[in-house]
């Protein structure tokens, strides 16, 4: 297994934010045609028009641009579940909003640029740095969400919050995680009302 790189000691040589968002744009135009597991750093280097040496003064790696691509697309996710939770007032409807975001923005991700969600599904397999900072970032939104409903009583106070947020996040993780996303296709209509519903009432006073 290719040990995870860390999206700061991704990026080696001269700081030139320029040439690497080159880099990262051209790689993921390049991934989304022919997938990532088919695609080399030679590969990528002919397409930009770079030598191969050149691209690895300022990433270690494939899986470091990768992982960088990863971050993005995870990001985007994220950036929807926020906005999710923010759009609602009192921490019930926040935790629905929640679920919601999670499933539809996964599932948009996977439709509609699939072979990106396999650089996500190659990320989570590999316990990637980005899908674990992504993982993290769900949880502590989750904890928040639970510590204002325990704070306006709308969630009991008797379970430890950090027992009660790893409970849920166990529930959410089917949708949230890009591995496990496709054994999950045929509940992801309903998935959301349910599972929010059900977390709702084991959460209520």
């Amino acid at each position: 297994m290719t040990k995870p790189t860390t999206n700061q000691s991704a990026a080696r040589g001269p700081v030139d934010h320029e040439v690497r968002d080159q880099i990262v744009s051209a790689a993921t135009a390049h991934f989304r045609l022919y997938g990532y597991e088919k695609t080399t750093v030679s590969d990528l280097a002919k397409a930009i028009g770079f030598s191969k040496a050149y691209i690895y003064k300022f990433f270690e790696s494939k899986q470091a641009i990768g992982e960088l691509i990863c971050a993005n697309c995870l990001r985007e996710i994220e950036t929807d579940i926020r906005a999710a939770i923010d759009s609602a007032d009192r921490a019930p409807e926040k935790l629905r909003r929640m679920f919601k975001a999670i499933v539809e923005s996964s599932m948009q991700l996977f439709s509609e640029d699939r072979k990106l969600y396999d650089i996500a599904a190659s990320a989570a397999t590999e316990h990637w740095e980005a899908v674990r900072d992504y993982e993290l970032r769900i949880q502590q939104m989750l904890q928040e969400v639970l510590r204002l409903g325990r704070e306006t009583d709308d969630f009991e106070r008797k379970t430890p919050l950090d027992e009660a947020a790893n409970a849920i996040y166990l529930v959410m993780r089917p949708y949230l995680n890009p591995l496990l996303l496709q054994y999950s296709f045929d509940s992801t209509d309903d998935a959301p009302a349910q599972l929010s519903s059900l977390v709702l009432r084991s959460l209520s006073r």
